[in-house]
Order: structure tokens, then sequence, then C-alpha cells
């Protein structure tokens, strides 16, 4: 099982999020990634979001955490986001580093609706008005992966 680090960066009740197109669906992204050999999930995340958006963030607590479960032909994926703020930086992409087509403000009431990944939009909306107490979600549904 892999393990995928992403932030949840927030302002002005929107949710920062990568913008992707995978054949016929648009998806959306915390942005995030993986960590390189020996580097923390906090290391990890910071050097992903200064490399794909060129801003420098402070990671905060862990929010949710929670398995996609992929085919045979795929590694399972322990995503663990966690709260964060720009603290430098507008976020930009930079296409030597990521495929994303956009880098987008969502209103957090608009989450549970969107297709993203990982698929946590109602997670968020909870973890945000129950208050910062990490969840285990479980697997998370992942309806483009099936």
């Amino acid at each position: 099982m892999k393990v995928r680090p992403a932030l949840l960066l927030l302002e002005n009740n929107h949710v920062l999020l990568m913008h992707y197109r995978y054949g016929e669906s648009d998806v959306y992204a915390l942005p995030g990634g993986n960590p390189d050999r020996g580097e923390t999930m906090d290391t990890t995340l910071i050097r992903e979001l200064e490399e794909e958006l060129g801003i420098d963030v402070e990671v905060g607590s862990v929010a949710c955490m929670g398995e996609v479960i992929l085919p045979e032909a795929k590694n399972d994926v322990l995503h663990v986001v966690f709260s964060g703020q720009i603290i430098g930086g507008l976020p930009k992409l930079n296409p030597e580093h990521t495929t994303a087509l956009a880098v987008v403000w969502k209103p957090i009431a608009e989450l549970a609706a969107l297709n993203m990944y990982p698929n946590v939009g109602r997670q968020i909306q909870h973890w945000l008005q129950m208050g910062p107490n990490a969840a285990y979600v479980g697997k998370i549904d992942q309806p483009f992966f099936q």
C-alpha cells in the first residue's frame, strides 16, 4: 500500500483543488503527492506544493485518512489529509511538475458533489463542521477507478 499525503487549504470558505481531466471526467484533487524515500509526510507536502504550485505552506494536523482500494494492477493507497495554510506565494501551476489543467478554489458547500481524488468531500465538510478531530474514514469509495 502506498501512502499519499494531501493538504487541505482553506480561504474564504473555499478549498484549493487541482483540476484534472481523465477521459470524459473532470477530477478535482487535493494538492499533495508521493513521498520520496526517507521523506516524512509533512516534508513531502512542503516540497510538492512548492514544486507544483510555487507556494510555501505550513502543515497542520490530520483532518482525515482512509484507503482507496484499487484494481489488482495498481497499488492501494492510504490517503492522509492534513490541514494547512499558505504562508507564501500565490498558487500557480508549474507544468514541469504536474499534469493538472488548472488550480481552482471551490466552495466548501460544493465538495460533496465534486468528483474528487481522494473522494473525501463529505468528510471534509463534516470535519469543518465538527471541529479539528482526525477521522479515520476507512475505505474511500473512488468510483472512477472501478
